[in-house]
C-alpha cells in the first residue's frame, strides 16, 4: 500500500484507521473521505467529501490522488438496518458496488469488512468454522454475506486485489460504535466511569465475540500488506479476540469498581440478532495463512479503556 483512500472515513473504525494508516504510510498518502464534512480527518492529510453512491465521484479522487488500495468501510450497522432494511440495502451494496468496479478500473486492491453478522442462526455456535453454512436473518448480515461473494467474484473473475475480515464487535474508546448489536460493550464502560451503572440491552447469558480497536487496526494492515501467494482465503477471514456475555463484562468491571451494578432492559430487536450470531470463531484460517495474533484480552482491554475514559472525562 502506497497510496489510499478510506471510504466512509467518519464512522467507528474509519476515523481510527484514518490516523492509524498515516502513522504508518505517511499523511498525505491517506486520503479520508466521507459524506460528512470530517474537518477533523483533514487536519493532518487529505480529506474529500464524498457519497460513496456516486461512483464517478469516487473515481475521480482515485484517479487525482493516485489511488493504489481503498478501504470501504461505508455500512448501516445492524440495528439501525431493521428500522430501514431498504436503506441498508441501498446504501450498503451501493458503496460496495462503486467501490469494486473502480478498483477493478483502477487497478486497485479492496478491502471492506464483512462480519459475524454474516452468519445465521443455522451456523456452527461454537468455533464457527472458517467456511460454513451462512444463512443471515437480518439485512445487514445479508448485505455482508452478498459482499463476501461479491468480493470473491470480482477477484476470479477480473483479478481484484479484494481481501476481508469478519469483524466480531469492536470495542473503542475513541470513537462511540453507531447502531450495532455489540455497542453495549462500548457503552458499560463510559456508564460505569459516568454514572457507576449501566442497563444492558442483551440478555445475560449471550456469548458474542469481540475485538479491541488496536488489534482491529493492526488486522487490516497486516491483512492487507501480506503476500497474495498466500492467500487460500479472500473474502472473508474470521477474525476472533474475546467472547464474553454481558455478566462476565460487567464481572469485570466490578473487580476495578466494586461498585458498579448493571440491570436489563432486554430489546428483542438485539436479542433476535446477537441470539442468531456466533458464540465464537474459528479463526485459525487467518493465523496460518497471514499470521494474526491478537494482543488483547478482556482483562487488559478493561484496564485501558477504564483508563482513557476516565482521562477523557477528567475523573480520578
Amino acid at each position: 500500500m502506497k497510496k489510499i483512500l478510506i471510504v466512509g472515513a467518519g464512522g467507528q473504525i474509519g476515523s481510527e484507521l484514518t490516523s492509524h494508516l498515516r502513522k504508518i504510510y505517511g499523511d498525505s498518502n491517506v486520503v479520508a473521505t466521507d459524506m460528512r464534512d470530517c474537518r477533523e480527518l483533514g487536519e493532518a492529510g487529505p480529506f474529500e467529501v464524498l457519497n460513496a453512491l456516486d461512483a464517478t465521484a469516487m473515481a475521480s479522487i482515485v484517479a487525482r490522488y493516485h489511488i493504489d488500495t481503498i478501504f470501504n468501510l461505508v455500512a448501516l450497522l445492524s440495528a439501525v438496518g431493521e428500522r430501514n432494511p431498504q436503506m441498508a440495502w441501498s446504501v450498503n451494496m451501493g458503496a460496495l458496488n462503486n467501490s469494486l468496479e473502480v478498483a477493478r478500473q483502477h487497478h486497485c486492491a479492496l478491502f471492506t469488512p464483512s462480519s459475524i453478522g454474516a452468519f445465521g442462526p443455522s451456523s456452527p455456535k461454537d468455533g464457527t468454522p472458517q467456511d460454513t453454512i451462512m444463512q443471515p436473518t437480518t439485512i445487514y448480515g445479508i448485505c455482508k454475506y452478498t459482499g463476501e461473494m461479491l468480493g470473491n467474484y470480482y477477484h476470479h473473475k477480473y483479478g481484484v486485489d479484494t481481501r476481508s475480515v469478519r469483524f466480531p464487535g469492536i470495542i473503542s474508546n475513541v470513537t462511540l460504535p453507531g447502531g450495532g448489536t455489540t455497542d453495549y460493550a462500548v457503552e458499560i464502560y463510559y456508564e460505569a466511569v459516568r454514572s457507576g451503572r449501566f442497563t444492558c440491552p442483551i440478555p445475560s447469558d449471550v456469548y458474542m465475540d469481540m475485538i479491541y480497536m488496536p488489534d482491529a487496526l493492526r488486522a487490516c494492515v497486516e491483512l492487507m500488506e501480506t503476500d497474495p501467494a498466500k492467500l487460500v482465503h479472500r473474502n472473508s477471514f474470521n477474525l476472533a479476540s474475546m467472547s464474553f456475555t454481558p455478566e462476565i463484562i460487567c464481572a469485570e468491571i466490578k473487580k476495578r469498581m466494586p461498585g458498579f451494578k448493571m440491570d436489563y432492559d432486554v430489546d428483542p430487536v438485539k436479542k433476535a440478532i446477537a441470539e442468531s450470531w456466533p458464540n465464537s470463531l474459528d479463526d485459525t484460517c487467518a493465523r496460518e495463512e497471514w499470521g494474526w495474533k491478537p494482543e488483547w484480552d478482556l482483562s487488559r482491554m478493561t484496564d485501558d479503556m477504564l483508563e482513557h475514559i476516565r482521562l477523557k472525562f477528567g475523573v480520578a
